[in-house]
């Protein structure tokens, strides 16, 4: 979530498709050392079937659960001249990471999302993920805000600062994060390591 003056939502990434495989074909020699005569038939090697990866499915959430991850990870880090944690693929590094955890904080996490839902019923009328963007925006900044101490939020407060080091750990450890919004360049030697430059996640 940024109080900053945001940039129009992209698209959509473009996805680089792999049209086709080119097989150079090189005269084959016989066992003289020569090109095989002009007209004889030679087999070339087939090329291997491209095989589509399987969609992702998640581990740990429903369906319901990984869309309000998706729009409360895109609200903590949201698209402006970079990609977003939606284009990073939030949700599923959190998927992964809640499908180890133990059972308490997996309920933790569970309770968490199901108290955004109830809180956000109270207030608008509907799901989180189905509240408008200044809808979600005002729940989060009550959670956020690091003075809310009333009692009733406190599951709310709790929930917030999870999902937000989750999100955090899954965008900065993606190849956007890593390498589009940080600049990382592998194995150079780098004097300092500027890290996340959001004035909000610095507290």
């Amino acid at each position: 979530m940024s109080d900053n003056k945001r940039m129009d939502r992209r698209t959509a990434l473009k996805q680089i498709a792999v049209g086709g495989v080119v097989i150079a074909t090189i005269p084959m020699l016989d066992r003289s050392g020569s090109a095989l005569a002009e007209g004889q038939h030679v087999h070339a090697m087939a090329a291997a079937p491209v095989v589509a990866a399987e969609p992702w499915k998640p581990l740990f959430f429903n369906a319901h659960q990984n869309e309000t991850v998706i729009v409360l990870s895109e609200l903590i880090i949201p698209t402006t001249d970079t990609p977003g944690a939606k284009a990073a693929k939030v949700n599923e590094f959190v998927d992964l990471m809640l499908s180890e955890e133990g059972e308490d904080r997996k309920t933790d996490f569970i309770r968490g999302l199901s108290w955004t839902d109830k809180k956000s019923n109270e207030l608008f009328g509907t799901n989180f993920k189905d509240a408008t963007p200044e809808q979600q925006n005002a729940l989060l900044v009550t959670l956020s805000s690091g003075k809310n101490t009333a009692l009733e939020d406190q599951i709310g407060v709790e929930f917030f600062n999870t999902i937000k080091r989750h999100t955090i750990d899954g965008y900065y450890t993606s190849e956007i994060g890593l390498i589009k919004e940080l600049g990382y360049k592998g194995n150079t030697y780098l004097d300092e390591f500027p890290g996340c430059t959001h004035p909000e996640h610095q507290k």
